[in-house]
């Protein structure tokens, strides 16, 4: 059972909470009065983008559509500078030791020297640019240089709050980038009730193309880049940089991303509402196919989903006077997110379980499901975790289970 301090502060917490609602439904601010909407709200405490490897985590922020407030958080692990480690032999640790900080210095000359022109493109710089182990520009990628999985994260808050860039999130995030060894891209989607459903959805997916674009500008630039200087042709590499700026629109290569993303292998994880979010990204992942390539969702991870339905579940009765988030709080959040004349508990957004909600579940990426003891909503998504288990087996740890499926070796542990 909870500790009275626990007990206590859920009191508060749900006091204050049912204020901020309350308050939310009062200045109810029509969608169309403000498309661009907003990420995140006055009273919640932000971590500010850090572009040094503070705690062996680097961070970025990117705002990816100029007509919303659509932004993203970039957590790149200090890991990914660093070419794979050679295979050990035995009694040789301390030569080993030595032949890959050689191996390194060989591979990234550029890393501790300083920048004499910061202006330089990414696609100009040579290798990687560092200053006091503050993060500069790329150019391609070197063969001996990391490719990691990209995780797309979706925030909690009950649709109406939260975002990727608060302390709470950058805290999480910069742990499970560590433990997994991932890139972790911090979806930013717009709240209710400036924006109503399906805006925070609709951000969910615009990202996931988004990503997708990004490595087909990176393998354009590389390509037009090492064809251009193949022939000796008459183009420079900012030459061809501009060619992709005019030929896409605005499009920017994002280097960190074009350097050590591996789109091929990317993993969903959402909190609590961001959990809806990434598992109706994950269907419409399923529905696109090779649309999304390079991108392939081949994992996500729901962290105590926001499921809910009319019918209620034993949990739904037993525990909807639970700690924090109870039921009334979730019917007020859903009030807030869904449009006056679409609320229903059982919408598609709501019920993981209500028929022709979308591709077969046969389909569907694997999927681990975390729920909390006291958590009103865990039976739904429980009986939603049992029905993907019939086509998709689940591991129990977060780190390990995500691990299995990146594996470059293919479905085996890589460490």
């Amino acid at each position: 059972m909870p500790s009275i301090a626990v007990k206590l502060y859920s009191v508060f917490f749900k006091f204050l909470l049912k204020h901020r609602l309350q308050n939310r439904i009062q200045t109810h601010v029509d969608e169309s009065s403000n498309p661009y909407g907003v990420t995140t709200r006055p009273e919640e405490s932000v971590s500010a983008a850090n572009p040094s490897f503070t705690d062996g985590i680097a961070t970025k922020d990117i705002h990816i559509d100029p007509s919303t407030a659509l932004s993203v958080r970039i957590f790149l692990p200090e890991s990914s500078l660093s070419p794979p480690e050679p295979k050990s032999k035995p009694g040789s640790s301390q030569q080993d030791e030595s032949d890959s900080l050689n191996h390194r210095r060989n591979s990234y000359p550029n890393v501790g020297a300083p920048t004499n022109d910061s202006r330089r493109s990414s696609l100009e710089g040579s290798n990687l640019r560092s200053d006091n182990n503050v993060y500069r520009g790329y150019s391609p990628l070197p063969q001996n240089c990391r490719r990691l999985p990209i995780m797309l994260q979706f925030h909690g808050g009950g649709w109406v709050s939260g975002s990727n860039d608060s302390v709470a999130n950058d805290i999480f995030c910069r742990r499970i980038a560590k433990l997994c060894d991932v890139i972790i891209v911090a979806v930013g989607y717009r709240l209710a009730p400036e924006n109503k459903y399906p805006a925070a959805f609709e951000d969910g997916l615009k990202v996931l193309y988004w990503l997708a674009k990004q490595a087909n500008l990176a393998e354009c630039s590389k390509s037009m880049g090492s064809g251009a200087l193949g022939v000796g042709a008459e183009f420079t590499k900012t030459q061809v940089q501009r060619h992709l700026v005019d030929a896409f629109g605005a499009s920017m290569v994002e280097p960190w991303l074009a350097a050590h993303g591996d789109p091929s292998r990317c993993v969903l994880l959402g909190m609590s509402c961001g959990a809806n979010i990434a598992d109706y990204v994950a269907r419409k992942a399923v529905k696109a196919g090779r649309l999304l390539d390079p991108v392939k969702v081949v994992a996500q991870v729901l962290m105590y989903p926001f499921f809910t339905g009319n019918v209620p579940t034993r949990s739904e009765i037993n525990l909807a006077n639970s700690y924090f988030y109870d039921k009334s709080m979730c019917l007020l959040a859903w009030k807030l997110f869904f449009p006056e004349e679409e609320f229903s508990l059982d919408h598609p957004a709501a019920n993981p379980l209500v028929p022709d909600r979308g591709p077969p579940l046969k389909f569907m990426p694997p999927t681990l499901t975390v729920v909390a003891e006291h958590d009103w909503m865990r039976d739904r998504a429980i009986a939603y975790s049992e029905a993907l288990r019939k086509a998709q087996a689940c591991a129990e740890d977060i780190a390990i289970w995500v691990k299995k499926y990146i594996s470059l070796r293919g479905h085996e542990f890589s460490y």
